[in-house]
């Protein structure tokens, strides 16, 4: 049973803002990367044609503990913290991947969807059963 997905980032110039250091809307970015990787890995899809369903953030935050640089290699993780009926949150620790110092810590609450009927809808327990496996 695996509790994180990991993958690297190389910081690009593009990424930084005037102070020098990554700006702070690019940390977004960061976390949508690894949430894109993280749903590949469990085979999204799959259970996305079973039942006509897909997510819609609710909610998702990051907290800026030391600053990151352009030609920098980031490490972002991704985990389950909680899995409800109709949502999941997923927490997130981005790291120097040289120094392994935390950089900055996010969260996203991701809730299950039904875009035709415009509601929530319950999560499929097989994907529940999926995420439980990253559940810290």
């Amino acid at each position: 049973m695996r509790s994180f997905f990991e993958i690297d980032v190389f910081v690009r110039f593009c990424e930084t803002d005037a102070a020098g250091h990554v700006n702070n809307a690019s940390y977004f970015f960061y976390l949508e990367e690894a949430r894109m990787k993280f749903f590949k890995e469990i085979g999204i899809d799959k259970f996305k044609k079973k039942q006509n369903f897909n997510f819609i953030v609710a909610s998702t935050k990051c907290d800026f503990i030391k600053q990151a640089y352009s030609g920098q290699m980031l490490r972002l993780n991704a985990r389950v913290s909680k899995i409800g009926k109709k949502s999941f949150v997923l927490e997130h620790e981005i790291k120097c991947a040289k120094t392994r110092e935390l950089v900055a810590v996010g969260s996203t609450v991701l809730v299950c969807f039904d875009y035709d009927r415009q509601e929530s809808i319950h999560m499929p327990q097989e994907l529940a059963a999926e995420l439980d496996k990253y559940l810290v």
